[in-house]
């Protein structure tokens, strides 16, 4: 059965780590599944969000989540055939990430929303929830200029919070050992595949 799974959270939450297990418990499941992370620094638009985040580039908030949505709808194309072929695609981050970040800078949400309105929808979010201060205890150096900033990172987990209030939402604690965060996924994924 095909299905967008998106996995949100502030840096250093363990999005990364969840969405590898994900990919790689459903496929030991006999379940095709793919793993796609945003921002895809492959792409020339991934290559200027990189620029921007080390500081080589100064891009008002609006112009970059513009590009971190474009970057989205560079792979469109690819996210559409993969589920029209059945698989189970994992994205590390997806369309909420610009909702959050954005409307922690102060954006429009209805704005950022619409804006990505023709991506494919995800069926299921997980929100794996850290406190600020503990994604910037992760990760000491080398942090861009969003990881820098307490403040926006506080904004930033309100907003995550607000939008997993919606319906195809689940709230995970990230505070946990990697094991644990992922037989919670495993058994919430279970609870959604499972007939009713």
């Amino acid at each position: 059965m095909p299905m967008l799974i998106a996995i949100e959270g502030l840096d250093q939450s363990g999005k990364a780590t969840q969405a590898q297990l994900l990919r790689d418990q459903l496929r030991q499941g006999g379940t095709r599944a793919r793993l796609v992370s945003f921002p895809d620094y492959g792409t020339s638009i991934g290559e200027e969000i990189a620029r921007a985040l080390q500081g080589e580039r100064e891009y008002g908030p609006e112009v970059m989540q513009l590009l971190y949505i474009a970057n989205r709808y560079e792979r469109k194309a690819d996210l559409e055939r993969w589920l029209d072929g059945g698989l189970v695609v994992v994205c590390d981050r997806y369309v909420a990430s610009s909702v959050a970040y954005g409307e922690a800078q102060g954006l429009d949400v209805d704005w950022l929303t619409q804006t990505q309105r023709f991506l494919p929808v995800s069926d299921l979010t997980i929100l794996l929830d850290i406190a600020p201060e503990l994604a910037v205890a992760r990760k000491a150096k080398g942090r861009d200029r969003y990881e820098r900033d307490l403040s926006l990172l506080g904004r930033v987990r309100d907003s995550y919070v607000h939008q997993a209030e919606q319906a195809g939402w689940v709230r995970v604690d990230g505070d946990r050992g990697k094991a644990d965060i992922a037989a919670e996924i495993s058994a919430i994924l279970g609870e959604r595949l499972s007939p009713a």
